[in-house]
């Protein structure tokens, strides 16, 4: 009895060791492949939270980046465009002004002839200050016709001869008429320059506003990016974030 005892007792502690042994290979097996997935995992969370910071750091300098052309195109293109309209209409207006001149040093001329007097400066006389002033151009022709006028003048040109006749035989004031007509000059090159300007005004004006408008669309247009780049940016940080927070629980859950 006592040895079937013995004999029962050897063999159930063979059968306990053996158990042990291979129970501790399959420990050592299941933790070698517990280490390997957790290095495959800590490998492949690296790459992807690599990637992920890459698209997330490149969202994030293009939308600072085109926030910053958006400033710079909302402040420097109105200014650049208000420049531009402020010279194009000092030109509008020296346009116009060259075109009253030229009103009236040709209104002038026009009276009884006068332009065929080569003596007179126009260009001397008639000027951006005086071209559609009644008076000025009234001084004018009053100062030629009292030269035709002085005793002993000899000067034979239309506009005097003009002039006399009108006093001698016509009973005409011609100094009154000159001067009526000088006067409507004056008008006229006043309402020609005027007419320019305007013009030249309304096509700088219609520039000016496309531009503007097209300015405010770009700004528009790049801010919408902006928005979109960050809202790429936010919703790949919480992505990656919800990810890291699962891997991490994951693998608390591999260690145990």
């Amino acid at each position: 009895m006592k040895s079937v005892k013995e004999n029962f007792d050897r063999q159930t502690s063979r059968r306990f060791e053996e158990y042990n042994e291979r129970m501790n290979k399959n420990r050592q097996k299941c933790k070698e492949q517990c280490d390997k997935d957790i290095k495959k995992i800590i490998v492949k969370d690296k790459m992807e939270k690599s990637l992920a910071e890459k698209v997330e750091k490149v969202c994030l300098k293009c939308g600072c980046g085109l926030g910053g052309v958006a400033v710079s195109v909302g402040i420097i293109g109105p200014a650049a465009v208000k420049g531009l309209e402020n010279a194009a209409l000092l030109a509008a207006s020296q346009t116009g002004i060259d075109v009253g001149i030229k009103a009236a040093i040709d209104g002038l001329g026009n009276i009884a002839e006068l332009s065929v007097h080569s003596l007179i400066k126009w260009h001397g006389l008639v000027t951006p200050t005086t071209y559609n002033k009644p008076m000025a151009l009234i001084s004018i022709v009053n100062q030629e016709y009292f030269k035709c006028m002085e005793p002993g003048n000899t000067i034979d040109t239309l506009f005097c001869k003009a002039t006399k006749a009108w006093d001698t035989q016509y009973n005409m004031s011609g100094l009154q008429i000159i001067s009526t007509q000088a006067a409507d000059v004056a008008a006229k090159a006043g309402k020609a320059a005027k007419a320019v300007e305007e013009a030249q005004i309304g096509e700088v004006t219609t520039v000016s506003s496309n531009a503007y408008t097209a300015i405010g669309y770009s700004v528009l247009a790049i801010l919408i990016i902006v928005l979109v780049m960050v809202i790429i940016y936010l919703i790949l940080r919480y992505r990656r974030k919800k990810k890291i927070n699962k891997k991490l629980q994951y693998t608390k859950l591999l260690n145990k």
